[in-house]
């Protein structure tokens, strides 16, 4: 008796599920769109900041959401960009991460594995919305995995659907070039003013290239 009692409750349970409308997943901006606008606010460090698309005009943004702080493939995802946050910077790339978690949440999880960048705050799911991300784990209400790249002017570059959390900040950092970081400006030689003219060399002769030399190659 027992038996068909359990049978019955699993069968009408399943029966819910089945008869639950299934909210579709809005679809993802294509490169060339340009991005949409948003208005908010996001951690940086233990600091509730407010921020803009705008704010990062001039430069290119990463922006990638995620499901939940704290879970494994997000802990890895976030660890990737921090690792190679400093040739992202180099590059002149800025790095949102955004999700549905709290502010309290986002400053555990900077703090607790030394995050360098901001994570958005989107508790109304509106940024996820208007970039395709929300309803990415729709028994849990949870965003999907998605990166975009956002130009410098304000259009959108690149779009990976699909993220593998442990080699995704590496792949950005390969495909925006940032692996190859420019090569610095030589520097002044010690005791010479950068622009000044050293002693005695206001009568030298400037020397002759000649073709085909060093010279020819800078």
């Amino acid at each position: 008796m027992r038996f068909v009692i359990v049978a019955v409750v699993l069968l009408a349970a399943a029966g819910a599920v089945g008869l639950r409308p299934r909210i579709a997943r809005a679809a993802m901006l294509p490169v060339g769109t340009r991005a949409p606008d948003f208005h908010g606010q996001m951690v940086a460090g233990d600091q509730v900041v407010p921020v803009n698309l705008s704010d990062f005009h001039g430069r290119k943004l990463v922006l990638y959401f995620y499901p939940k702080d704290n879970t494994p493939g997000c802990t890895r995802e976030a660890c990737a960009f921090r690792d190679g946050y400093a040739r992202l910077q180099a590059a002149g790339i800025a790095v949102l991460g955004c999700s549905i978690d709290s502010a309290d949440s986002h400053k555990s999880f900077i703090r607790k594995y030394r995050l360098p960048f901001p994570l958005l705050l989107d508790p109304d799911r509106n940024i996820a919305r208007a970039y395709g991300a929300e309803n990415g784990i729709p028994i849990l209400g949870l965003d999907r995995r998605v990166t975009y790249v956002i130009g410098e002017n304000g259009m959108v570059l690149k779009v990976y659907p699909a993220v593998d959390p442990g080699v995704h900040a590496n792949q950005i950092i390969h495909d925006l070039g940032a692996d190859h970081p420019p090569t610095p400006a030589p520097s002044a030689s010690p005791g010479v003013a950068q622009g000044a003219v050293p002693p005695g060399a206001a009568t030298a002769k400037p020397p002759v290239t000649q073709p085909g030399s060093e010279d020819d190659l800078e």
